[in-house]
Parts: structure tokens; C-alpha cells; sequence
């Protein structure tokens, strides 16, 4: 198939960009990459009047740490230079892993960070990696520029918090320490994940918490719903604790009592979850070795 007839913008601020957006009549979308958005226009499931550019705009291509040790990738910034930049490699480790599994290096090449992100299949890698990280979302629109934390972000399948006449301009994660790991199950390489789990993990060194057991941890799933699903019940269950065997099943066990995915042509609820449960104990016991 083809695409329907669109017009084609390429502007080079983000309120020009923004005055585009503005144009309900041709209910324009906006292009970066467009690795989500091309196949959408063949299939015709997406029929924008006119397509917003957004390439040309030099601050959107940044990626910069700001003074604090926070990480900005602006909205045109390819997934692909993310993941082989060294400051990310060194300091947000889980970022790079995430978008290790995306596709293949040709969409990675194209492809953008917040695209994925503004795109939000349940499936992909990127949300899940960007609710563990707990990012915040830079908005500008005609009232002006929000930011909007991870948690209140993702709101249904392919749906954010962003609303059409808005534009995201770039995503923020604070500066990371400690243990990380990223897993998922996918039935080919290249393919969206099954499922997929992110885990974070720091130790306590000292007081007022002993040395070598969790003092923090974070568990957010992919594949198992409408949106990333973190799960306090597992995060509970891992600190205070060496991640030893018991702490293990007791967090395998909260994640098969909060994980509630659905059947689908692809997996059954009890496989998706089963896997997910599995996929924890991985990801947790990777995950606390790197403490070390």
C-alpha cells in the first residue's frame, strides 16, 4: 500500500514547529526518525495532513549531562548514537542494554530515543527502560513548556500524555548508580519482546543500613499490559535483602500475583507472566552482582 497525500514541513525552531502542530484541519504528525510512524502511513493506518519534520532543529538534536550529572536526549537524537555514546555506556548502562535489543542497527541508525518513547508500544524496550530510570518528559506547547515524570507519562497502548498540538523536545534521567540489568524474551532476534523486565538494585554500604544487602530497587516489566508495569510487591520483597535464594522466589512470587497480562496471538496470559517471573530471578541476580 501507500500513503494518503500529506503535506511536508521541515521547520527549524520548536515554535515554529509548534504552530505547525497547531493546524487541526490537517492534523499534522511529527517525523523523526520514522521507524514507527512510516509503516503506519503504507498501511494507512495513520492519515496526517501534513507532516512536521522535526530533524532540523538544532536543539533537538543535543545530547548533553547537564552540571547536576543528568542525562538530556533531545527529540531528533538517534537511538544508536545514545547507545554507543561513552558518558551513557559509563552511566546509564541499562539505556544502552535497552536499546541493544530495539530492531536492527539499520532502524537503530534512524530511529530516535523519544520517538520510541512518544510512540509507546507497550512492547518496546525503551519505555520500560525510561519508567525504571524514572525520566522526566520535557513538553512545549502553546501554553508552554511541562515536564511530566515517567510514571504519569505512558497513559494507554500507543497513547502518552502529550497531546497533539504539543511537541516532546527532549527526556531527562538523573544521574544512576548502582546495579542494573535488562532481559526480555522475544521469539526472533530483532523482534518486540514477549516480555521484558528492567531491574535496579543498590547496596548499602554502612550505616544506618548493613553492608551487602538492597537499600533500593526497581522492577518495571514490558509485554505484560497497556503500559510499563512496575511492581512495588517485587521491590519490596528484594530490599533488606541479599538476594539470596529466598528473596528470590519471594520475588518471583509477587511478580506471578501482580503481573495480569492478557492472551493475545502471540502468548497466553500464564506464558507472558510465567516468563516475566523467570526473566526477574535473571535480571535480579545479574543485577546485584554489577553492586559489586
Amino acid at each position: 500500500m501507500k500513503p494518503t497525500p500529506f503535506d511536508y514541513s521541515a521547520p527549524r525552531s520548536v515554535p515554529e514547529a509548534l504552530a505547525l502542530l497547531a493546524d487541526e484541519d490537517r492534523e499534522p504528525k511529527v517525523v523523526a526518525g520514522g521507524q514507527s510512524l512510516v509503516p503506519m502511513l503504507s498501511m494507512r493506518l495513520a492519515r496526517p495532513g501534513l507532516l512536521v519534520d522535526i530533524t532540523r532543529i538544532p536543539e533537538l538534536g543535543a545530547l548533553t549531562v547537564d552540571a547536576c550529572g543528568a542525562l538530556h536526549i533531545g527529540a531528533a537524537v538517534r537511538q544508536a548514537r545514545v547507545a554507543a555514546d561513552p558518558r551513557v555506556r559509563a552511566d546509564w548502562p541499562l539505556l544502552a542494554a535497552a536499546i541493544g535489543h530495539i530492531g536492527h542497527p539499520q532502524i537503530r541508525a534512524r530511529g530516535t530515543v523519544c520517538g520510541s518513547l512518544v510512540h509507546h508500544d507497550p512492547a518496546a524496550e525503551l519505555p520500560t527502560a525510561a519508567l525504571a530510570l524514572d525520566a522526566r518528559f520535557v513538553v512545549a506547547g502553546p501554553a508552554g513548556t511541562r515536564t511530566v515524570r515517567a510514571q504519569d507519562f505512558f497513559v494507554a497502548t500507543f497513547q502518552t500524555a502529550v497531546e497533539p498540538d504539543e511537541l516532546l523536545t527532549e527526556v531527562v534521567l538523573p544521574p544512576r548508580t548502582g546495579g542494573w540489568a535488562f532481559e526480555e524474551l522475544a521469539r526472533r532476534h530483532g523482534d518486540f519482546a514477549t516480555v521484558g523486565v528492567a531491574v535496579l538494585l543498590d547496596r548499602g554500604h554502612g550505616t544506618p543500613e548493613p553492608p551487602g544487602v538492597v537499600t533500593g530497587a526497581r522492577a518495571v516489566f514490558c509485554g505484560v499490559g497497556s503500559v510499563p508495569v512496575r511492581l512495588p510487591a517485587v521491590e519490596a520483597a528484594l530490599t533488606g535483602t541479599d538476594v539470596g535464594p529466598a528473596a528470590l522466589d519471594a520475588a518471583r512470587d509477587a511478580a506471578l500475583d501482580g503481573l495480569t497480562p492478557a492472551d493475545d496471538i502471540h502468548a497466553s496470559a500464564t506464558y507472558r507472566r510465567e516468563s516475566a517471573a523467570h526473566l526477574l530471578v535473571r535480571a535480579c541476580t545479574t543485577a546485584w552482582e554489577r553492586t559489586r
